[in-house]
C-alpha cells in the first residue's frame, strides 16, 4: 500500500515542474519562428512581411509565393538556399522574436 502512495507521489512530484515550466514557456513563446510558422502567416503579418522583405528583398512579391504559403521559411531553405540562408534564417529569427508573444 505504501508503494502505491509513493509512486502516485513521484508522478505527482514530477510532472508538476514540468507544467510549471511548460506554462512559463508559453506565455513568453516569441510570435513566429523560421522553423515552425508557415509563410502565409508570416506574410499575413504587416510587421512579419516587412521583417521578411528587408533580409529577403522582394520575397513577399515573388509571383512563385503562393505556393509556399503553407511551407515553413527553413524548408523553403532547400529550394532556394541562395537566398534563404542560415545567416538570413537567423537574422529573420532574431527580428522575428522582437514581435510581441503570442498567446
Amino acid at each position: 500500500m505504501h508503494r502505491i502512495f509513493i509512486t502516485a507521489g513521484l508522478l505527482l512530484a514530477t510532472s508538476l515542474p514540468t507544467a510549471t515550466v511548460h506554462a512559463q514557456t508559453s506565455e513568453t513563446a516569441p510570435a513566429y519562428n523560421v522553423e515552425t510558422t508557415d509563410i502565409g502567416t508570416l506574410l499575413d503579418d504587416p510587421a512579419a512581411r516587412t521583417i521578411l522583405d528587408k533580409h529577403l528583398p522582394g520575397f513577399s512579391a515573388n509571383e512563385q509565393i503562393g505556393m509556399a504559403r503553407g511551407m515553413t521559411l527553413k524548408a523553403v531553405q532547400q529550394y532556394a538556399s541562395d537566398m534563404v540562408t542560415d545567416k538570413a534564417l537567423a537574422a529573420i529569427q532574431n527580428d522575428l522574436s522582437k514581435l510581441p508573444a503570442l498567446k
